[in-house]
């Protein structure tokens, strides 16, 4: 298998109710939207956007990311109206063939499965199209709902790193977990 992780163009998928889609800068109001949301950010690695400008940045880091062969940041769409309402990801790391997932979804979005549908649908992108051997997910060690989902995925929890990540100023302890290939 190839350690090289970037693709011809950028892969929609669909689930039963979503597209998971580039982003465009057409998408800014509602990635803005998301992002505006102490309740979204609070677990981010982001500060709550003030701003347009950060939600089109935002886009325009992700098309660089992707550009590069980097990573891959799938917008989180309704099929009956196309609306970007949440993001869910990959970095890659060529070297191990492996990724680290990251998402956010908009609160009134919460607990109807949508996350659950998204993730476990690039889930099975970056194992069956890309060659990962596993996924790790790294989660602020409040951020039950997250772990939550994690665990529903069958990610396996590898244990907490101390102040491991730093943003929004501080470090902050983050628990790992595991997701290996079947």
């Amino acid at each position: 298998m190839s350690n090289d992780f970037s693709l011809s163009s950028f892969p929609e998928l669909e689930t039963e109710r979503l597209l998971l889609r580039e982003t465009t800068l057409q998408d800014a109001e509602a990635i803005f939207a998301v992002f505006s949301n102490p309740g979204v950010t609070q677990f981010h690695d982001l500060d709550t956007f003030t701003s347009m400008k950060e939600a089109m940045a935002v886009i325009e880091r992700r098309a660089k990311r992707f550009e590069l062969g980097d990573g891959i940041r799938w917008g989180i769409a309704r099929k009956q109206d196309n609306v970007v309402i949440g993001s869910c990801g990959f970095t890659w790391n060529p070297q191990e063939q492996s990724a680290e997932v990251g998402y956010e979804l908009a609160s009134a979005f919460w607990r109807q499965g949508i996350m659950t549908e998204a993730v476990r649908t690039i889930l099975q992108f970056g194992f069956e199209k890309m060659g990962l051997r596993f996924v790790v997910a790294q989660v602020m060690l409040d951020n039950i709902a997250s772990k939550k989902l994690l665990e529903k995925l069958g990610f396996q929890s590898q244990g907490v790193l101390k102040q491991y990540g730093f943003f929004k100023s501080q470090f902050h302890d983050l628990e790992q977990f595991v997701l290996n290939k079947q």
